[in-house]
């Protein structure tokens, strides 16, 4: 396979959608597909990634390295010649806020007290 070879990839998000498919050169980085996708965000999806550390790529059930190229990545068996790969965007769900105990729920901007749910289990 030559370095310079150009693999058509595109993301699917959660939701179903997807990201591409675009053409990306075999030398290029897991870290600048996954810029890539974060530029490409769609706009109106809440929830989306904040920096690479926010995002794992899944490519035929593994998750793929920062610092390996998309050549050391594939998985040549599982891929039809000439077709688009597919790469699942799997992306990290907001942490919660350490100083005042409130969580985002990640099926929406719903806030959560963890304080109240820690309650709600006492009195049971």
């Amino acid at each position: 396979m030559a370095v310079d070879e150009l693999i058509d990839l595109k993301f699917r998000l959660a939701d179903g959608s997807d990201i591409g498919p675009s053409k990306y050169n075999a030398s290029a980085t897991v870290t600048s597909l996954k810029e890539k996708i974060i530029a490409q965000w769609p706009k109106d999806k809440e929830n989306g990634p904040k920096s690479i550390n926010d995002i794992k790529l899944i490519n035929a059930g593994r998750i793929l390295e920062n610092n390996r190229t998309l050549a050391e990545s594939r998985i040549p068996l599982s891929e039809v010649p000439g077709g688009v790969i597919t790469m699942l965007v799997v992306v990290r769900p907001p942490l919660p806020d350490k100083h005042s105990g409130h969580m985002f729920d990640v099926r929406g901007s719903t806030l959560i007290t963890l304080t109240s749910m820690i309650r709600t289990k006492k009195e049971k």
